[in-house]
């Protein structure tokens, strides 16, 4: 089969490619058990990440990013899940909070945050789910009350990425209770803060080595100059704008993911044998890795055309939707079909295969289930 590359490739990102690679094959691959163990990645990674510019490369050079675009970030997500890593939360911390800041920020906001970000002193986390709401964004219960030059901030968040780790957190707060969408606004929130305090770093089937943590906020006091945005009010706007990059980077780490497992599975079913042959010999094995090569081919062209549409600023909300509910189903299919191939040691913890698939289940639910992308979807036929 002839070798694929993404229309949105350059000969600069395949220099990135290589660092990126080798990035991730030294530092993330070899310590994927011991992550596991602690439930977090090392915090130097982050500092070793940043020296080597791997963090904001989608942050422009005057606030210390690398100036790129968004296809330098999917660059790093692919060879991410290319080792089958989900403990380091680069993509959120680069992808998704550092735009949040350049978007919204005051240059006061951006000068003294992104470039700490970019070099990985500072890391980044944004908390939207709360034991309570999780899609209903509009329901949050966490409160940012004004008191003269102050917002005091309560309430309690869960499942939030980079928990245990996060300097600086992106709080989705009410400033207005009585309001729905039109009183939340996004407060930033340092985790130096009297009030503040982390929660456990939560139990989950998968992605055993990412710090997804409980956080509470008991009366913390921030100046109104952690305000996001130009007035209160904004937070639910400022989040349906944000949400399609943070749908797009689960698309394409689940569309390297569904690659990365073919490519395991077919250099594993051609080296072990049954009755006498290899198991890619057998009819059945052909036909399951036929199907998983053309499903895994659709899902890369598909996500490819999405980041091509976003690298113009094309990329409508629908369509984002149906690359993240389809990929995120597929990948998890995919992860499904290539484990039965590896038989009982698809079942051990040692081979990749058996994290992929416990890893893969999250991405149907994070970012917004797949029941809402289908209602987000079905709005705009």
């Amino acid at each position: 089969m002839s070798a694929y590359r993404s229309s949105w490739h350059t000969d600069e990102l395949d220099a990135l490619r290589e660092l990126a690679r080798t990035f991730c094959e030294k530092e993330l691959q070899p310590h994927a058990e011991r992550f596991a163990e602690q439930h977090q990645v090392d915090r130097e990674l982050w500092n070793k990440a940043g020296e080597l510019g791997l963090l904001c490369m989608s942050i422009p050079e005057s606030y210390g990013g690398g100036g790129g675009s968004f296809a330098h970030e999917a660059v790093l997500i692919e060879e991410q899940a290319r080792v089958g890593d989900t403990a380091w939360g680069a993509s959120l911390h680069s992808g998704i909070v550092a735009h949040y800041l350049l978007a919204y920020g005051t240059e006061e906001q951006k000068r003294r945050w992104l470039p700490k970000m970019a070099g990985g002193e500072v890391v980044g986390a944004i908390a939207m789910t709360e034991p309570g709401t999780g899609s209903d964004l509009q329901n949050v219960k966490t409160k940012a009350i004004r008191e003269g030059d102050e917002y005091v901030v309560n309430g309690a968040k869960t499942f939030i990425t980079n928990g245990q780790q996060a300097d600086l957190i992106i709080v989705v707060a009410k400033t207005n209770p009585e309001d729905r969408a039109a009183g939340i606004s996004l407060v930033l929130v340092e985790a130096d803060r009297a009030g503040f305090r982390r929660g456990r770093v939560l139990n989950k089937i998968g992605q055993k080595g990412q710090d997804t943590s409980e956080l509470f906020f008991d009366d913390v006091r921030v100046p109104v100059a952690n305000l996001l945005g130009e007035q209160e009010g904004l937070g639910f706007i400022q989040l349906m704008q944000q949400l399609p990059q943070e749908r797009l980077i689960i698309a394409v780490g689940g569309v390297a993911g569904m690659e990365s497992a073919l490519a395991q599975t077919i250099a594993y079913t051609k080296d072990r044998e049954a009755f006498g042959k290899p198991i890619f010999a057998f009819q059945n094995t052909k036909f399951t890795l036929a199907e998983v090569a053309t499903e895994t081919r659709v899902a890369r062209v598909f996500v490819d055309d999405c980041v091509a549409r976003h690298l113009k600023g094309e990329l409508d909300i629908p369509t984002v939707a149906m690359a993240k509910w389809w990929v995120s189903d597929r990948a998890m299919a995919v992860a499904d079909e290539c484990l039965q191939l590896f038989g009982g040691y698809g079942y051990m913890t040692e081979y990749p295969i058996s994290r992929m698939w416990t890893d893969a289940r999250v991405q149907k639910i994070y970012a917004g289930t797949n029941e809402i992308m289908k209602e987000i979807i079905a709005r705009s036929l």
